[in-house]
């Protein structure tokens, strides 16, 4: 028997014939993006910066959409920010002018992919070490464009980025020297602070952490460097970050989402992302749904039905198990929606997002990219 591979093409159209009918008819589990929501969301984050000194450059490695993408910038973002270099060709093709890849970026297939994004749009990515500039320098030095530079400095999530400030020093040193490559400034992503739900807390360690971003960014102007932009913040810490006055960009992304881990950080935002779901078993107070851990984030934070506060108990692969003190209010065949732990983990799941206005499904966003291939983007 021969073996035959999904047509995407075919595959998207199955999604497209969902679009006129209700959101509650959705096949489950179903990636649901209220647009209505999502929309007073960008429009609230809009107004909170006007008159701040810090652009917006969202993260959308949650959100992995072109049209979302376009949104943000229609609502004020300079430019939008990436985790690869898959994602960054994806919206450089797509049409979005200035994407920052935050975060570095290591292997000649990866690089190729920053220089085809370079030749269509302004591309810079993040980096921590001076090897990474003569690797990125020779990539675009071939390929006849140029990259500019972020030096990422560590400033307490020991993750990625210079631990000193002789090692930012010794980065700048090494992109200076390099061809067709060229220093814009320094990331400084707080991501540490995200977790501390004490905003008093938190609003203390994201200062503290760009006091460290701080000193990093004078010793480079004081070495002769040019640093025209400093990027950090995030949904957790836009308002803290936004205001210190070193800081032109912001990388909050989520916000426009919102989650269950985010929720607690911030309320200015509402709800905008879902999880379609059906209970398909009842057992005494408990009940059972058709989402699991590989339909719904359950990083940080568990998943709530929208509407019952009340965490889910255990998140096996295709189901999701809710007890209930009393008679659940919920049957075998009733729907849900799910509102996720963690919106970054649970759209990368889907193929698509499923628009809708109120009840109705009013379009399909294909997700993209997952890697080279760069998913589903018949459609796009």
């Amino acid at each position: 028997m021969p073996i035959i591979d999904p047509d995407p093409g075919r595959l998207y159209e199955t999604y497209r014939a969902t679009i006129g009918g209700r959101r509650r008819d959705l096949p489950t589990p179903a990636l649901i993006l209220d647009i209505e929501a999502a929309t007073r969301n960008l429009q609230a984050m809009e107004r909170a910066l006007r008159g701040q000194p810090a652009r917006l450059r969202p993260h959308i490695k949650a959100e992995k959409s072109p049209r979302l993408a376009a949104l943000h910038i229609e609502h004020g973002a300079v430019g939008v920010a990436t985790a690869t270099a898959w994602e960054a060709l994806a919206m450089a093709e797509s049409g979005i002018a200035d994407v920052l890849i935050a975060n570095e970026v290591v292997g000649p297939a990866k690089l190729d992919a920053v220089v085809a994004a370079a030749r269509l749009s302004r591309i810079t990515i993040a980096i921590d070490d001076p090897r990474g500039a003569g690797e990125l320098s020779a990539a675009a030095r071939q390929a006849g464009v140029e990259v500019e530079v972020l030096i990422e400095v560590d400033v307490g999530m020991e993750r990625g980025g210079t631990r000193s400030v002789e090692g930012s020093l010794a980065v700048a040193r090494a992109v200076a020297e390099a061809p067709a490559i060229r220093l814009r400034g320094v990331q400084a992503y707080e991501g540490h602070c995200m977790s501390e739900t004490d905003r008093t807390a938190r609003t203390a360690m994201a200062r503290a952490a760009m006091d460290v971003a701080g000193e990093h960014v004078a010793a480079l102007r004081e070495a002769g460097h040019l640093v025209t932009d400093v990027s950090g913040g995030g949904t957790g810490t836009y308002d803290i970050t936004g205001r210190n006055p070193i800081v032109t960009e912001l990388q909050a992304g989520s916000f426009v989402f919102m989650d269950r881990f985010h929720a607690p950080l911030v309320d200015q935002f509402e709800f905008a992302l879902f999880v379609a779901s059906t209970v398909v078993a009842r057992h005494g107070r408990t009940i059972v749904l058709d989402a699991g851990r590989k339909s719904v984030g359950i990083d940080y934070a568990s998943p709530r039905i929208a509407g019952i506060d009340m965490d889910g108990r255990f998140f096996a692969e295709e189901h999701g198990t809710f007890d209930f003190p009393d008679d659940p209010p919920l049957d075998r065949g009733d729907r849900v929606e799910l509102i996720p732990g963690y919106a970054p983990t649970t759209v990368n799941l889907y193929d698509v997002y499923h628009v809708v206005a109120g009840d109705e499904v009013v379009d399909v966003w294909p997700i993209i990219p997952r890697g080279p291939g760069r998913g589903m983007v018949v459609g796009r």
